[in-house]
């Protein structure tokens, strides 16, 4: 039995970082993965902004630096676009395999301990408290003790669960999602990612393209769940591709990912406990808009680990004490999602009539203010749609 003083289970973007802050800050810490290969499967549409990447303290690598892009179009029901764009850089599709890898690296140089094929199976406790994990390390069984348990282990965390957290979101607040990485994509402009909105399209979802350059992109769709259990988010991606010939004619997909999506923004119950933080997919720190956890799980795992490392420096390990990396995520990050839930909720209410409206009076820059939590403005677009008007008022006016 190793004793460490923080354990992380789950090696993706957000526990690589909470990791590597904790190594960094002197503590000794482990690093669990269940799969085989960090970074695999993938599943995201892959896309990370600048401001992301500074959120992060991560500069662009060309190595997992796909493609470059500069804005965005969201496409309405009967195929008008609105266009952000920018004459720089907004972001980039990246190569998430590698870019996880990289992650982890830096969290082993920073001085962890990381091991694969690691999954935790019980956790050790006294008192009721986390003090360690049992795993199945390629067959063996093992243990490992620790002054801290931190869980970036996905959605509806296990660690969660074990501990004592309630981490079980409301199926209304869960996206199923289907995506495929295609080769052979045509006329598409690769500096931007597309979206496209309405409810033919997919229902309380949308559809997306998130190029990777030379033809490539990740072609996906995500629609709420209770929406699925009519007709499955692979089959209004199958009829969203053979209805797009322009793109798609000549594409065929080289990989396949799926899976569940929480759109909640974040746990609207704490998501630490004695001994026990929760991180990422595993807190739901994501935005309930596109779906996307990479930057919001990096941000936190920055906090989350900083935060762990004064606990255990003060020797105090207290829900009360970690509660100051919730507190600081919910000021900060946690805002910005609480404004893009109720985004979430107003555009699931829209009509097909309705999105064509925003298409037509709807301006690139505004689109960048959404992106940013900025909704207000949305009112102003509304003023010769009274009952559009009203109930928007009830989601964009707080």
């Amino acid at each position: 039995m190793t004793d460490y003083d923080a354990i992380v289970v789950g090696a993706g973007p957000a526990g690589c970082m909470t990791a590597k802050v904790c190594a960094e800050n002197g503590l000794s810490v482990l690093l669990l993965e269940k799969d085989a290969e960090i970074g695999t499967p993938k599943r995201c549409a892959e896309g990370l902004s600048l401001n992301g990447f500074e959120k992060a303290g991560l500069k662009p690598d060309k190595k997992w630096c796909a493609q470059a892009i500069n804005g965005a179009v969201l496409w309405s029901p009967s195929g008008k676009s609105v266009v952000m764009e920018r004459p720089d850089t907004w972001g980039y599709v990246l190569e998430r395999k590698i870019f996880e890898k990289h992650l982890a690296r830096d969290a082993i140089k920073a001085g962890a301990d990381c091991m694969v094929r690691a999954t935790v199976t019980d956790l050790i406790k006294e008192g009721g408290k986390p003090v360690g994990v049992k795993a199945d390390f390629l067959g063996d069984e093992v243990e490992f003790t620790s002054k801290l348990l931190i869980g970036a282990d996905g959605t509806e965390s296990k660690v969660g669960r074990m501990a004592g957290i309630k981490t079980t979101n409301v199926l209304n607040d869960y996206i199923s999602g289907f995506q495929y990485e295609m080769a052979g994509i045509e006329g598409l402009d690769e500096s931007k990612i597309h979206l496209w909105f309405g409810n033919e399209v997919a229902p309380k979802g949308y559809m997306w393209a998130f190029p990777k350059g030379d033809g490539m992109a990740n072609v996906g769709g995500g629609i709420l769940s209770t929406e699925n259990a009519k007709v499955s988010v692979r089959s209004y991606l199958e009829r969203f591709i053979a209805g797009h010939p322009e793109f798609f004619k000549n594409a065929s997909p080289v990989e396949v990912n799926a899976g569940g999506i929480p759109v909640s923004g974040y746990m609207k119950d704490a998501f630490v406990g004695d001994n026990v933080m929760l991180v990422g997919d595993a807190a739901q720190q994501v935005n309930p808009i596109h779906g996307g956890g990479m930057s919001t799980g990096l941000y936190a795992g920055r906090i989350c680990g900083r935060v762990a490392a004064e606990a255990i420096a003060s020797g105090d390990l207290s829900k009360r004490k970690l509660l100051e990396y919730e507190e600081e995520w919910r000021s900060t990050d946690g805002t910005r999602m609480d404004k893009m839930l109720k985004l979430r909720h107003f555009l699931e209410g829209l009509s097909d009539k309705d999105f064509e409206y925003f298409a037509d009076v709807m301006k690139g820059p505004e689109l960048e203010d959404i992106q940013k939590g900025k909704t207000k403005f949305m009112l102003k677009l509304l003023v010769r749609k009274p009952k559009l008007l009203l109930y928007a008022r009830k989601y964009l006016s707080g």
